[in-house]
């Protein structure tokens, strides 16, 4: 059909007709959340480099799932600030741990809202890699799967509601899903970091969570930047592998890859939304020369139109006021 029978435009009038018509919707439900939790109490500590983002002692926390509850947001994703580090990365799965104790907290406050954690390595070892270390400095995969499958037990025996591991180890999906099951933890799903990119965008967050590699870098264990294929084979084993969400990391750089990986499998899928991209808008934003709100609401809603059903963001608070104010 062509111009003048068909005309386009009749269909973007008013907000009325064009709400009816709208293809792709982005919701506060759509979002998750990521808190970053330490020991001690009354903190509440900005990340330079993340303007809005904080890092939380656990008496903090009763007052934050209560501000994302009334803003609609459902979930969020905890990362521990460790006491202290060793090169076993033993805070990771002590069952005093700073995360475990986060998700005591949060579900003494309010059982019902949905608590996902990090499973990783990187924030608690003292050489920051993502595992055990070899003679040479590299990260020796099969140990470092005992590590994550008991780190992600503990998370679940503490309460958690899902675990997502974010090391990119070979079979860690398998191991986290085998030690869950054993322990009567079937019920706990697994969100699986399943195409994650050796980036440039993951600076802020290496100061928000105190987990910068101090050495080296960990482009042994994240993909190369160009990698697509590779992408999909990762996302195949991780789903082969008993994985109940996918997700691709970072967000903004690889809509394609988010957009091959629903059209391939299917599969629930999530964006993270990550915290160079986050930098960058509040930056911009700070300066004058964007329109923050429009920026950040255009920005969720092409990575859902991508095929992200969930979004992990920085954002999350105050797209969501922007949304309810819509």
């Amino acid at each position: 059909m062509e111009f003048p029978a068909y005309r386009p435009r009749r269909l973007r009038r008013n907000e009325t007709v064009r709400s009816m018509v709208r293809e792709t919707t982005l919701a506060p439900d759509d979002l998750i959340y990521p808190l970053f939790v330490k020991p001690g109490s009354g903190a509440r500590d900005e990340v330079t480099s993340m303007p809005g983002v904080f890092q939380l002692s656990l008496d903090q926390l009763p007052a934050e799932i209560d501000e994302l509850k009334s803003l609609g947001i459902p979930s969020v994703i905890l990362f521990g600030l460790p006491e202290s580090k060793d090169e076993a990365g033993s805070g990771a799965y002590d069952e005093h741990g700073i995360v475990q104790q986060a998700i005591r907290a949060i579900k003494e406050h309010d059982a019902d809202f949905y608590v996902i954690t990090d499973v990783c390595m990187c924030e608690y070892t003292s050489h920051g890699h993502c595992g055990a270390l070899d003679e040479h400095g590299c990260v020796i995969n099969d140990v470092t799967l005992e590590m994550l499958a008991s780190t992600a037990l503990s998370h679940a025996e503490a309460g958690a509601d899902m675990v997502a591991p974010s090391d990119m180890m070979d079979g860690r999906v398998a191991a986290i899903r085998t030690a869950l099951d054993a322990e009567g933890h079937a019920e706990v799903p697994i969100m699986s970091y399943a195409a994650k990119y050796a980036s440039a965008y993951y600076g802020p967050f290496r100061d928000a969570a105190d987990s910068t590699p101090s050495f080296g870098d960990r482009r042994a264990y994240q993909m190369d930047p160009g990698n697509a294929e590779e992408a999909l084979r990762e996302v195949a084993l991780d789903i082969a592998e008993g994985a109940d969400l996918v997700m691709v990391k970072p967000a903004l750089s690889y809509m394609d890859i988010i957009r091959r990986v629903k059209d391939e499998f299917g599969y629930p899928t999530a964006a993270y939304n990550v915290s160079g991209e986050y930098a960058m808008v509040k930056a911009a934003a700070e300066r004058g020369w964007i329109d923050e709100r429009r920026v950040v609401l255009e920005t969720l809603t092409s990575m859902r139109r991508a095929g992200a059903d969930l979004i992990l963001t920085y954002h999350a608070k105050d797209a969501a006021r922007w949304l309810q104010e819509t």
